[in-house]
């Protein structure tokens, strides 16, 4: 039945009804082009980076925090997010030693792990990027310091390289997990 032939009102929505149960959640996404991704981008520092969209389940104003005795300094505490407790590291502390100085812009992007989810402290999200085969940089070129081990490959957008950062690889190494001072 199309919304034309429909007479009543009831029809039309049964019309609706079918139609909405007839769309797949997602078939938008799934039919891009190929060789385009997406991410996350954010920035540490002067350095640009992405995150896959599947890796960043939220993103926060810098919660409040409680401390946690006895750990490392980039642990900065623990934040209660919708009854939920989140471990919040400051992403630069980790992986340069210095604190990320917390600001207007400031976020934490939440990565969920097993056995829960964690925080990670930004100096500011970016917003959603898109980024084709054309963009890629070689990957020789992508990270020569700590950033090295999580950054998988580089894309060159606008004037910009973006390191692809895995969230995944960061919660797997064990000196993240190893916080305890």
């Amino acid at each position: 039945m199309t919304e034309a032939a429909a007479s009543t009102p009831f029809e039309i929505l049964l019309s609706y009804e079918r139609a909405a149960q007839a769309h797949v959640a997602g078939a938008a996404e799934a039919a891009e082009a190929p060789g385009l991704w997406r991410g996350i981008g954010f920035r540490i520092g002067e350095r640009h980076l992405v995150s896959a969209i599947a890796e960043v389940s939220e993103i926060l104003n810098m919660p409040q925090l409680t401390a946690i005795p006895g750990t490392k300094p980039w642990l900065l505490g623990v934040a209660n997010v919708r009854g939920n407790l989140v471990a919040v590291v400051d992403l630069r502390g980790f992986m340069e030693g210095s604190r990320t100085p917390i600001g207007d812009r400031s976020r934490v992007l939440v990565a969920r792990q097993p056995g829960g989810a964690v925080g990670l402290l930004v100096d500011e999200v970016l917003g959603q990027r898109s980024f084709t085969d054309e963009n890629t940089a070689l990957v020789e070129t992508v990270a020569e310091d700590r950033y090295g081990r999580f950054v998988t490959r580089r894309y060159d957008l606008d004037g910009a390289a973006w390191g692809v950062f895995s969230m995944a690889a960061l919660v797997k190494t064990p000196e993240f997990s190893q916080a305890a001072a």
